[in-house]
Parts: C-alpha cells; sequence; structure tokens
C-alpha cells in the first residue's frame, strides 16, 4: 500500500475519512452500586420483618387497669411505620414512592380491609395540600409572587438576617389568620425570587437557601399554635378536650396562652438559623437599585394578580367564618380551598400545563403519611404505643411525666397527623394527669405546642414538604438539624410550664 493511501486510510488531512478517536466506549458505564442506599433499604426491611417474626408485644394496662392488647395487625403496622421512617429518612426511594410502598404492604399482609390504605391517598387533608400546592402556582403564574417579595425586600433592606427575619415573620403573622398550609403554599414563591436574587437567578444550593426554606416550615408551624385559624388541631384538640373534661377553651384563651411560646420561638428558630446556616453573603450588595428596577419592570397590577388576591382574601375569610358562623362549621377544609382551584383554571389564570407541573411527589408524600397514620390509629398500635410509654413515667416527677407527654406527641406528629397523636396520648395522659396533681390545662396546652412543631420529617406538616421543593436541603439534612429545634422547643415548653403559664393565669398543679 503507498504512503498515500495509508494517509487516507488513517484519516490525515489529505484523507476522507475523519481520524479515529483514541478510545471507542462499546458500552455505556456500568453505574457502580450505592452500598449505602443498599444497606438502608435492607435495613428498613429488616426493621418489618423483625416485627413480622416477634411473637406478641407484651400488653399495655392504663393506671385504672385497663388493658390494651396489641393485634397481628397493630404489630405489623409498627413494623411498616419504622421501615417507612428509615426509607424517607435516607431517601432510598423518591419519597412519594416510599409512600405507594406504604399502601401496597398494608394490601399484601392485609393490615387493614379491603384497599383502605389507597383510599386515604384521597382523604380530604390530601386534597387541601393539592389545593395549597395550585394556590401557590397561582401567585406565581399571575406575577403576584414577584411583586410581593419585591415589596417586602424594598421594606427590609439588603442585609440578609434581616431579609430572613422579615420573611420568618411575614409567615408567622399570616398564620395568625389562615392555615399554615396555606401560608406555606402562598409564601414559597416569594421565597424562591428572593433566593433567585440572593444567587442572581443561578440555580445552586446556597446555605441562605437552606435557612430560608427550612426555618419557613419550622416557623409556620410555631405560628399556627397561637390561634384556632393556624392549623385544625386546635379545634380538634379542643373538642377532645371538652368531651373528655366537659371544659371549653375558648378562641382568645388559646391565644393568650400561647402567643409567648409562638413568638419566642419565631425569634429563637431565626437566631438557631443564623448559627447552623449563616449565609455566604451579610448583604445584598446594590438589592435596593435591582428591587426598584424591577418592581418598574412590572408595572402596574394585572386583572390575574387582583383575581388571585382577591380568592385568596375570601378564602381566608371562609377559613376564619368556620370558627364563628355554626352553618359553615360543617364545610370542609378541603373544599374551601379547592373552589380557587377551579376559579383559576376557568378563568385561564393557570392552563392545563400548570397542572401537569404539580409536583405529584409532594402530593404523594402525604398520602403516605395519612395511610400510615390510619393504619397505626385503627389497628390500635398507636394508642399501645401511648400507653406503654405514658405509663412509664407515671411514678416520676410531675414536670418530666407532662415532659414526657409532649416528647411522644413531639415524635409521633412527625409520623401521623398531629390530631391523631394528640387524640391517642389525651385520654391517657389526662387520667394519670389526676394521679399526679397536674392541671387538664397545661397537659392539653403543653399537646398542642409541640403537636404544631414536628421538626424531623417531611412528613410532619404540609410546610416542611413544600418547603423541600424548593431543592435547598435533604431529607437528612431536615432530619439532623430537627433534633437541635426539638431541644429548643423543649426547653421553652419547660420555661412556659414552670414560669409563663403560672403567671398568665393557667393552674398548672391541681391539689
Amino acid at each position: 500500500m503507498s504512503d498515500a493511501v495509508k494517509t487516507q486510510a488513517g484519516g490525515a488531512p489529505g484523507g476522507g475519512l475523519p481520524p479515529m478517536p483514541e478510545t471507542i466506549e462499546l458500552a455505556p458505564k456500568k453505574k457502580a452500586i450505592d452500598v449505602k442506599r443498599v444497606i438502608f433499604i435492607l435495613l428498613g426491611i429488616g426493621l418489618f420483618a423483625l416485627f413480622y417474626y416477634l411473637p406478641q408485644l407484651p400488653n399495655a394496662a392504663d393506671p385504672q387497669g385497663k388493658v390494651f392488647s396489641i393485634s397481628r395487625e397493630g404489630q405489623l403496622a409498627l413494623g411498616l411505620f419504622l421501615m417507612a421512617g428509615c426509607w424517607w429518612v435516607f431517601e432510598v426511594l423518591p419519597i412519594g414512592v416510599t409512600s405507594v410502598m406504604i399502601g401496597v404492604m398494608q394490601a399484601l399482609f392485609h393490615l387493614r380491609k379491603g384497599g383502605e390504605g389507597f383510599r386515604d391517598f384521597l382523604d380530604p387533608s390530601v386534597w387541601f395540600i393539592f389545593g395549597s400546592l395550585v394556590l401557590g402556582m397561582a401567585f406565581t403564574r399571575s406575577g403576584l409572587t414577584k411583586r410581593m417579595a419585591y415589596k417586602m425586600l424594598t421594606m427590609v433592606g439588603e442585609r440578609t438576617s434581616i431579609i430572613l427575619l422579615g420573611s420568618y415573620l411575614t409567615v408567622a403573622a399570616m398564620t395568625l389568620l389562615m392555615a399554615h398550609t396555606a401560608v406555606a403554599a402562598a409564601m414559597m414563591p416569594l421565597l424562591l425570587a428572593i433566593h433567585a436574587l440572593y444567587t442572581d437567578g443561578e440555580e445552586k444550593v446556597t446555605k441562605f437557601g437552606k435557612a430560608l426554606f427550612i426555618g419557613m416550615a419550622y416557623v409556620a408551624g410555631a405560628g399556627s399554635i397561637i390561634t384556632f385559624l393556624g392549623a385544625a388541631r386546635g379545634v380538634a384538640a379542643a373538642g377532645m378536650y371538652q368531651t373528655f373534661t366537659g371544659k371549653d377553651i375558648g378562641f382568645f384563651e388559646l391565644t393568650w396562652y400561647m402567643w409567648p411560646v409562638g413568638v419566642v420561638m419565631v425569634f429563637l428558630l431565626w437566631l438557631f438559623m443564623m448559627v447552623v446556616f449563616k449565609p455566604e453573603k451579610d448583604r445584598i450588595e446594590g438589592l435596593g437599585k435591582r428591587v426598584a428596577v424591577l418592581t418598574r419592570e412590572l408595572g402596574p397590577m394585572a386583572w390575574q394578580e387582583k383575581f388571585v388576591l382577591l380568592c385568596t382574601a375570601v378564602m381566608v375569610l371562609m377559613f376564619a367564618a368556620k370558627s364563628f358562623v355554626p352553618a359553615l362549621a360543617d364545610l370542609d377544609r378541603a373544599a374551601i380551598i379547592l373552589v380557587p382551584t377551579l376559579l383559576f383554571f376557568l378563568t385561564k389564570v393557570l392552563e392545563i400545563k400548570d397542572l401537569e407541573d404539580l409536583p405529584l411527589n409532594i402530593i404523594f408524600l402525604f398520602g403516605g403519611a395519612m395511610s400510615i397514620g390510619f393504619c397505626l390509629w385503627k389497628t390500635g398500635a398507636a394508642e399501645w404505643l401511648a400507653v406503654h410509654w405514658l405509663t412509664m413515667f407515671q411514678d416520676a416527677h410531675w414536670l418530666v411525666f407532662l415532659l414526657s407527654i409532649a416528647f411522644f406527641v413531639l415524635m409521633m406528629t412527625n409520623f401521623i397527623m398531629n390530631v391523631a397523636a394528640i387524640a391517642i396520648s389525651l385520654p391517657v395522659a389526662l387520667v394519670i394527669a389526676k394521679y399526679m396533681g397536674v392541671s387538664a390545662e397545661v397537659v392539653l396546652f403543653s399537646a398542642l405546642v409541640v403537636a404544631g412543631m414536628p421538626f424531623n420529617l417531611l412528613i410532619g406538616a404540609a410546610p416542611n414538604a413544600m418547603a423541600y421543593e424548593s431543592k435547598q436541603f435533604t431529607t437528612g439534612e431536615f432530619f439532623l438539624w430537627g433534633w437541635p429545634a426539638n431541644i429548643v422547643l423543649m426547653v421553652v415548653l419547660t420555661i412556659a410550664i414552670l414560669v409563663v403559664w403560672p403567671l398568665f393565669g393557667m393552674p398548672v398543679r391541681i391539689n
């Protein structure tokens, strides 16, 4: 073969073929096995298998001698509860898929009749989450979110610490008048807009972002304990309390005792976030000028923005009226929040594409939370747990007993509905409280404080899950930093029990 032919075949400049690559990849590289993920998958399965093969767990008995046995289904529900918790915390599967697993396991192992585990995915509370997400999307699509963000930033200035505090105070103030789920849905787009200004539009994880969104979730819970309008748990717990004791808790009575705890927690959570997630920048230089320019670019308020505001205002009034107008008392919260959803699509504020963009991961997450919560409750596993836990402290100091009630509710409310956590612990706690000389009021209010602030798991409250959509933190980070926040909460509750509530007139001890 001549040199010319060789040159052409080799792909030299004079040839007709391109140069051969130095390496040819015949097949895509195999992904390395994620050993850590496999370990936690097996750990979750192992926890369920442990409860499957264990003999029946021992009975529990309250101080009056009533015996609580745990059924086979209840025992398996505990195993499923731990399996789901393990997979949620370590994200071995998308959190929504783990939720689907909860329904599948209940069906496969006959934990509940028929498809009850799946029907919980269509519970009104899940539809409430759906409506909240649509509301937040309407704020974003209409441009109202940017307008609100720019207005707030104009007021608080350029310092990142004050921007965080301003955001937290806005969230807490809104929860005084509307459900913290709706507040989180409305605030999320606003906070995303603020974070975009912080990063100059880049999509990246920052400490400021972690403080902004984890803090929003925590503060939404802190603010929601102050009035009956912040969440359904207050009204439900007051109803249970009246059934058990014959005493009613009034609207202003709740606020009188709760506002010191809620307000102090908002400021302590701000300090906590400034310590553990100190922003990379002390200030956003030139923010004032940029916001002024961006505000001018928005122009006058469009009809879509006005319509979203009007729908939101009417919705808030409806939520408030439920507490005062007897004819509206039985109106479901999900129905109220879904009315704006329908109106947004009827008026073309939102389009079909917006519906397709909704985060199903979060909706499935709450379906799974409802499913495991009802499973623990209806199989008797949650009540069995409560009796076992609280009777351990019946001979302890009265303050230790009260804090044990609070800690139990705090842990349970991360996994099941906070109303359910109170419902399973309150009857047992009130029985034991009589023997220990502790007033019923302090038992109720202690439980309500912690039920509003599940700091460890996304399924503990809707704002937690919504904050996760920011992609600024992992479920593991949320779980980890929730523990020091829990300690802060328990210290504040202890001071409230010993000092604040007695000063405000609450009878802590009874003769």
